[in-house]
């Protein structure tokens, strides 16, 4: 086989911290990757903690390092994996396999990530920070992370907020990138519908903001203004109990649990809107990429992350106000708000392409290969 450019194929080891059983934006970004990878001709192998077996996701090489559990990280639960012995385990299988490069996404968080750098001899290390805010376990392991740091042999990061948050507690220079978006994903049969739908996709925690669309929705509903349409609330977390109580499913609210790949998709597809209210943490903004991508309206919070993924391609309100986000969905639900939607949809798609995964992977590529050679720092 014959990588792009009449070089050789290159075999890379991409590492995430956190389960492929839980639905999450550095998991979707690993597997994009090494997806990508392997249609550019290179044999990239994901390490990664996962819960059950049937998780395994399609079209992608994957050597399991253990089981999870939850840890509260930056006002979320990080499904990462402790166990020493399955570190170590990991540790092994990445020898056996002799990868040219080492990739790993956020390299500080517990289990085989860490254990890489804390470990000796190796290939050369490219690290991504994904994380923006604060970070306790930065502040916990102060200059030893510092320390470990350097022994990245390139520290790239998806945004600017995160190389900012990076910078902050560990110091050096990053190459900012972006997350990308399976673009190849989104020609699937939508998901059926019985009328205008609107989509959440996330976890209920508070700072996702489903609380704030779960009241807006009740204020669509009791207008009057959009009376078939209907909410799909997908995915779940620590508020989900609390918030199904006071806003239980009926006809024009439907609690769908956490959906597999494929459902996901197909509800995107379908979905008129997408809704994502968050409220602040957001280092990029994918899941808005990923909605214009699928050719869904995207009507989501006014906040740094969210703005510069949107490019003007989404319908953005202030964060954590009911009022202004239910009258955005009855805009964009009627027509008065992204009046000529096939325009904007258009629009939007081109945006979409270009943070495409493929593209990602290539620049990712370029990065390899001018450190294959160079050998560990």
């Amino acid at each position: 086989m014959t990588g792009p450019g009449g070089a050789g194929p290159l075999t890379v080891a991409l590492v995430c911290p956190y389960s492929l059983s839980r639905p999450g934006g550095v998991q979707g970004q690993v597997v994009g990757l090494a997806r990508s990878l392997g249609a550019r001709g290179h044999r990239a192998v994901v390490f990664a903690p996962v819960d059950d077996p049937a998780d395994v996701p399609d079209g992608c090489e994957v050597v399991v390092t253990g089981r999870s559990v939850a840890l509260p990280a930056n006002g979320s639960l990080a499904p990462v994996a402790l166990s020493p012995v399955a570190a170590r385990r990991g540790l092994e299988a990445l020898r056996w396999l002799g990868p040219d490069v080492v990739h790993l996404h956020e390299p500080f968080a517990p289990g085989l990530t860490y254990a890489v750098l804390a470990a000796g001899r190796r290939p050369p290390v490219v690290g991504t920070f994904h994380r923006s805010g604060g970070s306790a376990l930065y502040a916990v392991l102060g200059p030893l992370a510092r320390r470990l740091a350097r022994r990245l042999d390139l520290r790239v990061a998806v945004s600017e907020a995160a190389a900012s948050t990076a910078r902050g507690a560990l110091g050096g220079t990053y190459d900012v990138l972006f997350n990308g978006v399976e673009t190849d994903r989104y020609g699937v049969e939508p998901w059926p519908t019985a009328g205008p739908t609107v989509l959440f996709l996330g976890r209920h925690e508070e700072r996702k903001g489903l609380a704030v669309l779960l009241e807006a929705w009740d204020r669509v509903v009791g207008s009057g203004a959009a009376p078939a349409a209907t909410l799909w609330v997908a995915g779940d977390g620590p508020e989900t109990a609390a918030l199904r109580e006071r806003h239980p499913g009926g006809p024009g609210r439907h609690w769908l649990g956490v959906l597999g790949e494929v459902e996901k998709d197909r509800r995107l597809v379908a979905a008129d809107v997408l809704a994502a209210p968050a409220l602040g943490g957001e280092s990029f903004g994918l899941v808005l990429l990923e909605g214009m991508a699928a050719g869904t309206v995207v009507v989501a919070s006014d906040i740094d992350g969210y703005r510069d993924a949107a490019g003007g391609c989404a319908v953005l309100v202030p964060p954590g106000d009911p009022s202004a986000l239910a009258e955005s969905l009855v805009g964009v639900l009627d027509g008065t708000v992204a009046a000529d939607r096939e325009r904007w949809l258009a629009r939007a798609a081109e945006r979409a392409a270009g943070w495409s995964m493929a593209a990602l992977a290539g620049r990712y590529e370029e990065r390899y290969r001018s450190l294959v050679g160079s050998g560990p720092a």
